[in-house]
């Protein structure tokens, strides 16, 4: 019998998220969470990236901020959103601090075709019926409990985490110390739906310690 393993997840911890590039989506302060990330890393066996990887043609895509946020007819690509993420641009790229993307165990670009905007990690589409392989690879390598940090709270973060709870039946642990979101108010509402699945949420490093098995 395999013994239970620690995995730690970097949620779109990219530069497209924050104020290095301020005219994808900039998250305050969203470039201040690579070493909080290596913390939690420390105390797992496994590490996994996911990265934003949009196309320039998404049907999603808007010119002008003030565009976003609006609803989009399509089952997948729920809402407007202005270019970010795209493969190739600095946006693109892992903030600085973190391990080069072979040094991780197992890595998911989201959002890759242009009809398509996940937001979780675990699913390719809204509904949910793609699966990226996630769920079945951190139970194929014995992983019970999932440290989830990165960005933006209040969307990837929060639907990544409900993923690995409600679908993959995880302990899953939401280090806040290693998440920015975008709007105080939507974070709120964001943890409160994360606690309300049973999600276990921490402030620091050494809360995160003391929660995980010995």
């Amino acid at each position: 019998m395999k013994q239970a393993k620690i995995a730690a997840i970097d949620v779109d911890a990219q530069c497209t998220f924050t104020p290095l590039c301020p005219d994808e989506l900039p998250v305050p302060e969203g470039d201040t969470i690579g070493p909080a990330l290596n913390q939690q890393a420390a105390l797992a066996d496994l590490r996994i990236l996911t990265k934003d990887a949009h196309p320039t043609n998404a049907v999603w895509v808007v010119d002008d901020p003030a565009d976003m946020f609006q609803s989009l007819p399509h089952k997948n690509a729920d809402l407007t959103w202005v270019k970010h993420a795209v493969p190739g641009t600095k946006g693109f790229e892992t903030l600085d601090g973190l391990p080069p993307v072979t040094d991780y165990d197992y890595v998911v670009w989201k959002g890759i075709e242009p009809d398509l905007h996940p937001y979780g990690a675990c699913f390719h589409d809204i509904e949910e019926k793609l699966s990226t392989g996630l769920i079945e690879w951190l139970h194929s390598q014995a992983v019970e409990t999932v440290i989830v940090g990165g960005l933006a709270t209040d969307y990837c973060v929060k639907t990544t985490a409900i993923q690995l709870k409600k679908r993959g039946r995880f302990d899953v642990i939401v280090n806040l110390a290693a998440c920015r979101g975008i709007d105080p108010s939507t974070v709120s509402s964001a943890c409160d739906e994360m606690v309300a699945v049973g999600i276990r949420l921490v402030d620091s490093q050494i809360a995160l310690s003391c929660l995980l098995p010995r």
